[in-house]
């Protein structure tokens, strides 16, 4: 399994028993749906590496305390905290409606309302304040801001993304 294939879940934060059990932050709305797992990858350094899961466990609503086979010890543990914790893809919850994971948009059409046809987007820069898509319009980079408001419909089918920006937003990059 490659980084690539997987999608980051949360950080090993801080060890939680002498028995090598830790706590992990989840990044995650609905830390419910990722009490009961098997198993999980760490990014370990540069290492990816897979972890069996003995036990886990909600800890205070977005903590996770887990215990992994064979880590035994709070010295084994240690070795673990600020590790970065991924899932298969395929273990994402299918999303509905306008909502969207920033990895499954890339590639996407992106339509406005008024202006029409405007790329393809390329990424999403969630570096600012406000999350962004980076569109490719034939070799100009158009940045729109990815606002509820501004998003009218996500048609998965059609791999389109049809958004309604605000008046000159578009201007701007083609003069």
């Amino acid at each position: 399994m490659k980084k690539s294939d997987c999608f980051y879940l949360g950080t090993i934060v801080r060890k939680y028993s002498f028995k090598g059990e830790l706590l992990a932050k989840l990044d995650t709305d609905q830390p419910e749906l990722y009490e009961n797992l098997d198993a999980v990858f760490l990014q370990v350094r540069r290492d990816f590496i897979p972890f069996f899961i003995e036990h886990s466990q909600l800890h205070k609503s977005d903590l996770l305390r887990i215990k992994f086979e064979d880590v035994d010890s709070e010295t084994e543990a240690e070795h673990l905290i600020k590790a970065e914790i991924y899932l298969p893809l395929e273990l994402l919850p299918q999303l509905e409606g306008n909502a969207f994971y920033y990895h499954e948009i890339i590639g996407f059409s992106i339509v406005d309302q008024k202006f029409g046809p405007l790329g393809t987007i390329v990424s999403v820069n969630d570096s600012t304040a406000q999350a962004l898509f980076v569109v490719d319009r034939e070799g100009t980079e158009l940045l729109i801001p990815m606002n509820d408001e501004f998003i009218k419909k996500v048609d998965r089918k059609n791999k389109t993304i049809e958004v309604a920006t605000p008046e000159g937003l578009i201007d701007l990059y083609l003069e």
